[in-house]
């Protein structure tokens, strides 16, 4: 029985794909449980300092920019499935049924390859429209006229947000592997590995999370009180006391 360029789709298709997943519940299981050594528990210790110290005026541009950016993504990604529906529902003879092309080149590959990709689209469409979403709620929290929204309530709004992004991302990154799957088995596996390693660089932080809770204007203050001999400094701009040792 000879091997045909028919069966490397149904060895190196799975088997990237199960490298991709693979990686990606490895991450999820960092974040859910060591979130230190991801970039993302890295920027949302950074984020919850951010909504704690925001200024309203300030937070209020940030989140829109965070807003622009998630609905362009979200067009684009709407924009080019439907271009592929309107693809797969119009073309007659399609230019990845070449024999040049090193795998399975029948129809119906061709429309699981279309399918595959267009779903990836739609699920990254639907995570940046949830982005959108959480971060109008936390534009909503933070500009708030009476401060009497509890803190808790922005954080979670906005690491929600950032999270739907991120998932936004990692469609696209799943469309562009499927993409290589038009030109055959062997680019899309080539693609998974070299992905894999690269957001393996990119999702790993080896810095160490800055304590926000000590305020540096506070620490500087107590060296200036040590000097000039003063017993106690109160941070008038986060109302609690610097005391000496």
């Amino acid at each position: 029985m000879t091997f045909q360029k028919e069966y490397l789709d149904l060895v190196l298709v799975p088997l990237g794909l199960l490298i991709m997943f693979t990686y990606h519940l490895f991450l999820l299981y960092r974040y859910l449980h060591h979130p230190h050594t991801t970039a993302f528990g890295f920027e949302n210790n950074d984020k919850r300092a951010w909504v704690e110290k925001k200024d309203a005026s300030v937070a209020i541009t940030v989140i829109t920019s965070n807003i622009s950016a998630a609905t362009f993504l979200s067009t684009v990604s709407l924009t080019l499935s439907s271009l592929i529906g309107a693809w797969l529902g119009s073309s007659t003879n399609n230019i990845f049924e070449s024999e040049l092309i090193l795998g399975d080149t029948r129809a119906s590959t061709i429309s699981i390859k279309y399918i595959s990709l267009l779903s990836c689209f739609l699920l990254a469409f639907s995570c940046f429209v949830q982005s959108t979403r959480h971060f109008v709620h936390a534009t909503y929290l933070i500009s708030m006229p009476e401060d009497n929204v509890p803190v808790k309530y922005a954080e979670i709004a906005i690491i929600k947000g950032g999270e739907f992004w991120s998932l936004g991302l990692r469609a696209l990154y799943f469309a562009l592997n499927l993409l290589l799957w038009f030109f055959g088995p062997i680019p899309m596996f080539l693609s998974s590995i070299i992905l894999v390693i690269i957001l393996h660089y990119l999702d790993t932080n080896t810095t160490p999370l800055h304590n926000y809770s000590t305020s540096e204007s506070c620490t500087d203050q107590k060296v200036a009180d040590r000097i000039y001999g003063k017993a106690t400094f109160i941070d008038h701009n986060n109302n609690r006391g610097c005391g000496l040792r």
